[in-house]
């Protein structure tokens, strides 16, 4: 996922050639000038004002006279114990991306199980989005328990013919639409995966929000795992990084190859800073966020399927998982992403973002966006979601 995915709010091909860095730009601007949106990314805003915004939390926290880390330092050590005890586990490191982290990690615990094979999704993160960096960098491969819209059940976790190693499940899985299993059914596949004794691993990019889903403190929805990546820049609005935890001989060699991968940064503070910004100040509310997102998402359906709407739609899931869920509308993506910047340069009004077609095994003439629910959400009634549809709709193809 690059930039232009985190500012346009969705993962996806390219709009086409003409799709450059003007129109990045633009889209940047207009969306980002919005005088109501549902989400405000940390991308959207000038290198000033985001600096400067950072700097002021930093002196309210009390860590503006702080030195800067140099190799892993300071104020890196400061959120790796942070992290640690938030997901209840012995130790932690700080990765500059989560894909190296996953690397590491997935790396670890084939070599102490002495299988190289990972069972994991086949939309899960390093599948889709990280270019085959499992096989190519550190020679591992994949297998899928299941191809359904969800994550694997204890029985096809249980009875997967080929052996495995690790189990790697994503929490939420992002590309089946922000989809979570319930408490017995995690539990479940992660005793499957005891069972044929492989190591379990959290892809927790996005664990933070799952906590309210569950009922459960984050520390022990993360202790059914061997080890959690966490993420910063999503969720948290921080800047960028992640950090894995686990046992304490496991995160020590894993610092090890953090060296070997090029991720020991001579100074990290501002992604750093951004982070425990974070944790202080987005974790407690996204429970909030969960909430107001089946707000949303109830009035999206509501107003899709009254009259002049598309005929077809589809929110998904129906009742989100988390602050973030699917839209889906038949038009192609193009459409969309027009009508959505329309809206916003015409009523101030930002509702959705970028549209992307969807993939290789998608139907034609559909395109998908994601819709987040944060902070700037909590002050939109169902109501106004309802009369930002309408506006929206009498701009698809005006």
């Amino acid at each position: 996922m690059d930039v232009d995915d985190v500012v346009d709010g969705t993962a996806g091909e390219a709009l086409g050639e003409a799709d450059g860095e003007a129109a990045r730009r633009h889209r940047a601007r207009v969306w980002g000038g919005a005088a109501r949106s549902l989400w405000s990314p940390s991308a959207e805003g000038s290198v000033g004002e985001l600096l400067a915004g950072l700097a002021r939390w930093a002196e309210e926290a009390g860590l503006g006279s702080e030195l800067p880390d140099v190799y892993g330092g300071g104020l890196v050590e400061v959120l790796e114990e942070r992290v640690a005890r938030e997901l209840g586990m012995p130790a932690a490191v700080f990765f500059p991306t989560g894909t190296m982290a996953q690397q590491v990690a997935l790396r670890c615990w084939a070599a102490r199980t002495g299988s190289p094979v990972v069972a994991l999704h086949p939309l899960a993160h390093p599948e889709v989005h990280e270019g085959g960096a499992l096989g190519a960098v550190s020679g591992l491969r994949t297998t899928h328990p299941t191809d359904a819209p969800r994550l694997p059940s204890a029985e096809e976790v249980g009875d997967h013919p080929e052996p495995f190693g690790t189990l790697m499940l994503e929490l939420p899985l992002r590309d089946a639409g922000f989809v979570l299993p319930s408490w017995e059914e995690l539990a479940g596949a992660v005793g499957a995966a005891r069972e044929r004794e492989a190591a379990v691993h959290f892809d927790g990019a996005r664990l933070w929000e799952a906590a309210a889903w569950f009922g459960r403190p984050l520390a022990e929805v993360a202790g059914l795992a061997d080890s959690v990546y966490v993420s910063f820049y999503k969720s948290l609005d921080g800047l960028s990084g992640a950090v894995l935890a686990g046992p304490e001989e496991f995160v020590a060699e894993a610092r090890v190859w953090l060296h070997r991968y090029g991720g020991r940064v001579f100074q990290q503070y501002p992604a750093v800073l951004a982070a425990l910004r974070g944790l202080d100040v987005e974790l407690p509310r996204l429970p909030a966020y969960a909430a107001h997102a089946r707000v949303v998402a109830g009035a999206l359906r509501e107003a899709f399927a009254g009259e002049g709407g598309p005929g077809w739609f589809r929110v998904h899931p129906e009742e989100p998982h988390t602050h973030q869920f699917q839209v889906w509308l038949p038009y192609g993506p193009e459409v969309l992403t027009a009508a959505s910047l329309a809206l916003a340069e015409r009523t101030g009004t930002c509702l959705f973002r970028r549209w992307s077609a969807p993939g290789a095994g998608g139907p034609p003439g559909v395109a998908v966006t994601e819709v987040t629910v944060a902070a700037p959400g909590l002050a939109w009634t169902a109501d106004d979601v309802r009369a930002a549809v309408r506006d929206f709709l009498g701009l698809v193809g005006g």
